[in-house]
């Protein structure tokens, strides 16, 4: 068994990673899978929660399996696809990569912790750092020196204050709001549901359990029953016992104008996110946990810099058109109706957004019609 004090206790190592949330341990496990020692340093105690969807797409599953973890319907319930709803249409469209899992947050994170702690890597829970300068902090009130310094702690991250990294190039911030409910999975997607307020979806994460997330942006409306906007889903869940208390958080889509310096790097939300809707966050996190291994490995961190720009490009993109259809209900309720009437367009954007195929084909070879289709569905 590894002894997670080991590292402080010989008073350096190569990496310093503060946060121990999912892309914190992700990019530990990426870094002994090449077997550069590191140290985890987490102010909470295992399981972290956070008030997210808890859906895995393939994507994130492929990724996850990159770094040794196997998720399975046994750690929570499968699904097919994603369907978007509003009060007129709907639409779905399936994976064309295998199936999405849906999984509860604190399950996700223990089992990533699992993992972590199988690779070897020491993880300091409810612990404090101090940075010192760049290449020293003090950890629970020991010196600790590093070559590299990993901030992986979330949307608020002191590391990126601390470190200079905070310029914003575009950002939109919207607010979250989470709870789960005592009933069987009465669909194979993950339902998204457009209405006025913001959207709800709807991710099963067992047999008897979904969870309901709610993204707005007006917080005001989570003071109230946010569902009265949602009749179909307020049908569904009325007299449901729940099985979790509302949990709310901030949902942002965020560039940063630089991730990294020469000695100092930024992953996850710490590093900027897309929104929440595109449920590409997680996905993301542990994309960016293997290009960062890849360039501490290389002695360069400007390599990872330039990955996370590639990793990002697509789901920001993604993201700005969801958040646009958000903002502008008129556009919501035209793209809803268009891709209603042909799925197959749906069903080809869902395969950019997982990364089975690229977006430069599918506007060669659709964006001319879909931008008429468009146009159609605004006339009539």
């Amino acid at each position: 068994m590894i002894c997670e004090h080991a590292t402080q206790q010989k008073g350096m190592t190569d990496v310093l990673i503060l946060g121990g949330g999912p892309a914190g341990l992700a990019a530990a496990i990426a870094l002994r899978q090449k077997g550069i020692e590191c140290l985890v340093v987490e102010a909470l105690g295992p399981a972290i929660d956070k008030g997210c969807a808890e859906g895995l797409m393939p994507d994130a599953l492929a990724s996850l399996r990159d770094l040794g973890l196997h998720i399975t319907e046994q750690d929570g319930h499968r699904f097919r696809g994603i369907r978007f709803n509003n009060s007129a249409h709907q639409v779905h469209a399936d994976f064309p990569n295998g199936m999405g899992i849906g999984v509860r947050r604190t399950k996700l994170h223990g089992l990533i912790a699992d993992r972590a702690r199988e690779a070897g890597v020491p993880v300091l829970w409810s612990s404090r750092a101090k940075l010192l300068d760049n290449r020293s902090a003090f950890v629970n009130g020991s010196k600790v020196s590093f070559r590299y310094l990993v901030g992986a702690d979330g949307q608020a991250s002191g590391v990126r204050k601390w470190a200079g990294l905070g310029q914003v190039q575009r950002e939109s911030v919207r607010f979250g709001f989470r709870r789960h409910y005592n009933i069987a999975p009465w669909s194979e997607y993950v339902e998204v549901h457009w209405g006025p307020p913001g959207q709800v979806y709807v991710t099963p994460v067992a047999a008897d359990c979904v969870c309901v997330v709610f993204i707005t942006r007006n917080p005001k409306f989570a003071h109230g029953d946010f569902l009265a906007a949602f009749p179909a889903v307020a049908a569904r869940l009325q007299g449901v016992p729940t099985m979790s208390k509302l949990r709310g958080g901030i949902s942002a889509n965020r560039k940063l104008r630089r991730v990294a310096n020469r000695s100092i790097a930024l992953i996850g939300d710490a590093s900027g996110s897309p929104d929440a809707i595109t449920g590409e966050g997680l996905a993301v996190s542990f994309r960016q946990a293997v290009s960062l291994a890849n360039a501490v490995e290389q002695g360069d961190l400007e390599l990872y810099a330039r990955a996370h720009r590639r990793i990002g490009r697509l789901p920001h993109a993604m993201s700005w058109l969801m958040v646009s259809m958000d903002r502008w209900p008129q556009m919501q309720g035209r793209a809803i109706k268009t891709l209603s009437a042909r799925p197959d367009y749906f069903q080809q954007l869902l395969s950019v957004h997982v990364g089975a195929q690229s977006m430069r084909h599918f506007a060669v070879r659709q964006g001319i019609r879909v931008g008429w289709s468009f146009l159609e569905a605004s006339l009539y």
